[in-house]
């Protein structure tokens, strides 16, 4: 198991993150009079005015109670994306100097020659403690 529970939900929560972070929407409400009669988020609202609302003759001889209201929720337009041209000297050094110093961190150790690797060790052919009824209490 190379990766956590806690570490897979805290990628996806921040992919999400960054993902409506760059979502736009556009929220069109339709009102008669005081009253809310449409919402519509991805589609074109239903006028209880019918087309007569959206001509300009219509509304300059008839003063009606219709309305219209567009609420618009921008999302992020640039992300930024930094390269290693947009950092100062001295920060290039203290980056530079925290990779080498993070790759030094983990080297492993030498590995130790075993002189007996190959030998097996002797068959016992008598019990010594027993035979010299010599035990460790």
């Amino acid at each position: 198991m190379k990766y956590s529970f806690l570490n897979r939900t805290i990628a996806i929560a921040l992919s999400f993150l960054v993902l409506f972070s760059t979502l736009s929407l556009t929220v069109e409400k339709h009102f008669c009079g005081d009253t809310l009669v449409d919402i519509a988020v991805f589609s074109k609202i239903d006028s209880c005015c019918g087309d007569a609302n959206d001509s300009d003759a219509f509304e300059t001889t008839k003063n009606t109670c219709c309305k219209n209201e567009v609420d618009v929720v921008e999302g992020q337009d640039e992300l930024k994306i930094t390269s290693i041209d947009d950092l100062t000297s001295i920060e290039k050094q203290i980056l530079i100097a925290f990779h080498f110093t993070y790759i030094h961190l983990f080297e492993s150790l030498p590995k130790k020659a075993i002189p007996n690797r190959d030998y097996s060790p002797p068959e016992i052919v008598k019990d010594i403690h027993v035979l010299d009824e010599t035990f460790l209490i």
